[in-house]
């Protein structure tokens, strides 16, 4: 019997398995039936955190994904099949999950007997989902933690998840954590990112960047080569001078008026001269549908509330939060010790050494206007970040093996779904993203 290498796949918020049905069947039709190989391809998708479970955080994600690999273990080696190879594929919020199961599994020894062998990720908010300087964005920060429960709070980086208070997407990322500690025994890491147009998880988050070089990409000039042979994929991309740039021709206002589509999804959509209907309808299907959609995402919300503090309660196991909660509270005492010993620590009122204490200003409110006033305001499409934000940045790029790909879908109007290809049978466009996965597939070490 060959030995199994086992892949996880785990989808992303709101998600099923059938989501990463697509991927499944092309991966196995790429990896599974490989006949030099003396590797058996086994390609488990996760189902235990499916659905309304996605609300309940990344963390207890992460715990019932672990125990699911841990599980179906157990259920090969019933059938004298022994795991010797690990790999993991996460969409959207499942990169979060199996970058938190890794490091649950390199806590309990999984590693010492198993070799960890590819980390993927595709479309995932890697840093949550950052601020922009746009009022949606604003109400979305504020609404998010509210209507998507635990998970909410994660995404927005407003969790206290540590002892010491930091988010839990800020622990994800931390060198000195089991977490970065398990990513860095993958001796292959890709992750895949839309260039534009993902209207659920920015460039900047899914791809680790500070900046989003595609934000206005025909204003600004980028010269894009493709794949040859995958298709949507950026093979490398360039800024262009401004004066090659050209400008799309403006459509007549007829044929502009003919091809308007409302903003709702695909299937609610219809040709001229129906799309006219649509539109004197939309005052009031848009109320009607952004109040049921408050209503729903605050209904189970609250069921997700109701549902974390019963796995609190029923808990027995101890789980990775109490350890690195441990680790922190040491690591906290340490600097409070150090911080009440006096000596060589300056007080709150030492001047800057080297420095002449008739320079020293204190910065008025007035000033504070004046210095905010003067900034230049960012651009719309390059985000917030906070300190904690771009702190994981700088860390998850430290990576030396971490290797970044880029999807380009251009004229959808929302590209997350399209990169995995996760509704074809809904959505026909979705299968767009198929040369996506195919170079996912290609590039996965058996």
């Amino acid at each position: 019997m060959p030995d199994v290498h086992l892949l996880v796949l785990i989808h992303g918020m709101w998600g099923n398995p059938s989501h990463l049905g697509h991927a499944k069947k092309i991966i196995r039709e790429v990896k599974g039936e490989a006949e030099d190989s003396d590797i058996k391809l086994e390609v488990l998708v996760a189902e235990t955190n499916k659905d309304e479970s996605t609300y309940d955080g990344i963390d207890w994600g992460g715990e019932r994904v672990a125990e699911e690999i841990r599980q179906k273990i157990t259920d090969l080696e019933k059938e004298g099949l022994k795991v010797t190879r690990f790999s993991v594929t996460g969409y959207s919020l499942g990169g979060l999950i199996a970058r938190y199961a890794i490091g649950i599994l390199h806590q309990s020894k999984f590693f010492d007997t198993v070799q960890p062998v590819n980390f993927n990720t595709i479309a995932t908010p890697h840093i949550g989902i950052p601020r922009f300087p746009s009022t949606f964005s604003s109400i979305s920060s504020f609404l998010g933690p509210k209507l998507l429960s635990r998970s909410g709070e994660q995404f927005f980086c407003v969790d206290k998840w540590s002892p010491r208070g930091r988010p839990l997407i800020e622990v994800l990322a931390d060198p000195d954590r089991i977490f970065y500690q398990a990513l860095l025994l993958f001796p292959n890491i890709r992750i895949y990112a839309n260039a534009i147009n993902d209207l659920t998880v920015p460039y900047v988050t899914s791809s680790i960047s500070a900046e989003d070089p595609f934000g206005d990409y025909e204003k600004n000039g980028i010269k894009i080569d493709f794949h040859e042979k995958y298709k949507h994929v950026i093979q490398s991309y360039s800024d262009l001078p401004l004066s090659s740039t050209t400008t799309k021709e403006p459509q007549g206002w007829f044929e502009s008026f003919r091809n308007m589509r409302p903003p709702l999804p695909p299937r609610f959509q219809a040709e001229f001269p129906l799309n006219l209907a649509v539109y004197t309808l939309l005052p009031i299907l848009f109320p009607t549908f952004i109040c049921l959609a408050l209503i729903r995402l605050s209904f189970q919300s609250h069921q997700s509330r109701g549902r974390l503090r019963h796995l609190e309660a029923q808990s027995t196991r101890e789980r990775l939060v109490h350890i690195i909660g441990k680790l922190e509270s040491e690591l906290e005492s340490a600097a409070v010790d150090m911080y009440d010993d006096p000596a060589g620590t300056p007080t709150a009122t030492s001047p800057i050494p080297g420095a002449d204490p008739a320079d020293e200003t204190v910065p008025t409110e007035r000033t504070k206007k004046q210095e905010k006033k003067s900034r230049p305001k960012p651009p719309p499409y390059q985000p917030l970040l906070t300190p904690g934000q771009l702190q994981s940045i700088e860390n998850l790029n430290k990576i030396p093996q971490l290797k970044k790909e880029r999807a380009f879908f251009e004229g959808v109007r929302n590209s997350h779904a399209v990169i995995v290809c996760r509704d074809p049978k809904m959505f026909k466009h979705h299968l767009e993203g198929e040369g996506v996965l195919r170079h996912w597939a290609d590039h996965f070490e058996l």
